[in-house]
């Protein structure tokens, strides 16, 4: 194992590349950074809205959100990948106060007294009035799943460098997902109908299958957008380079 010092600095143009035992991580992150962490934030705000509505196709017991919420994840990794985990940190507790104020909004509008001209009020209650409830369990499962998903990658890589993304990208997608589903799903189930034991496990065994095989499915994709990243941020390369001079 080659012991590369672990070097943190401002996060100022010129800084120090960031590295972590074997691992490089982009120490100064650029504008796509943002796009990344905007687009997570939106996909756990729209899968906490979503996922009100309980699903079935076929015999599977499904939520609203389960087409898109498998995407945080994949977005965690890419973040986690090319900037490490204190700023998948960030990112997290950003998403986490964006659905606190979302959730806060909606219940000021529940609460706001209805127009004469407005006849869906209880419709409207009904639907977001849910929300809270699936705020809480989004809340839970996702600060457990998503940062135990991040911590579990970047702890991989440490070991493994720039090899086997693969198992770092499945092998933290296991570990988060787990946590995450089962939390969800415990707090979620009563909200969206589900009331028997069969039921239940159906819901989770079936949300953790389904995401946990969107990640297999979109790793590709991934790859191409981590190699991508790694090549577009500069001290991504600094980092890499002190890493492979030091192994010379």
């Amino acid at each position: 194992m080659v012991n590369v010092t672990d070097t943190h600095s401002s996060n100022q143009p010129g800084a120090a590349p960031h590295i972590t035992g074997r691992a490089a991580f982009a120490h100064t992150p650029g504008s796509s950074l943002m796009v990344l962490a905007v687009f997570f934030v939106a996909v756990m705000m729209i899968s906490t809205i979503t996922g009100t509505k309980g699903v079935q196709i076929g015999p599977f017991n499904l939520d609203g959100a389960f087409y898109l919420f498998p995407l945080a994840y994949v977005l965690g990794d890419v973040i986690s990948e090319v900037y490490g985990f204190k700023v998948m940190r960030r990112v997290v507790w950003a998403g986490f106060f964006a659905l606190l104020v979302m959730s806060l909004c909606m219940w000021i509008t529940i609460e706001l007294p209805a127009a004469d001209f407005y006849e869906h009020q209880e419709a409207f209650r009904t639907v977001a009035g849910v929300v809270p409830r699936i705020l809480a369990a989004s809340l839970a499962g996702y600060l457990a799943g998503e940062l135990l998903n991040s911590w579990v990658l970047v702890k991989i890589k440490e070991h493994t460098g720039e090899r086997s993304l693969w198992a770092r990208l499945l092998g933290s997608t296991l570990v988060g997902e787990a946590a995450d589903t089962l939390i969800f799903c415990s707090i979620a189930a009563g909200a969206i109908g589900i009331t028997g034991w069969g039921d239940f496990w159906n819901y989770v065994l079936v949300g953790y299958v389904w995401k946990t095989l969107i990640e297999v499915v979109v790793m590709p994709i991934t790859y191409l957008v981590v190699r991508w990243l790694k090549k577009r941020e500069p001290t991504y390369q600094q980092a890499l380079a002190k890493i492979e001079a030091s192994e010379q």
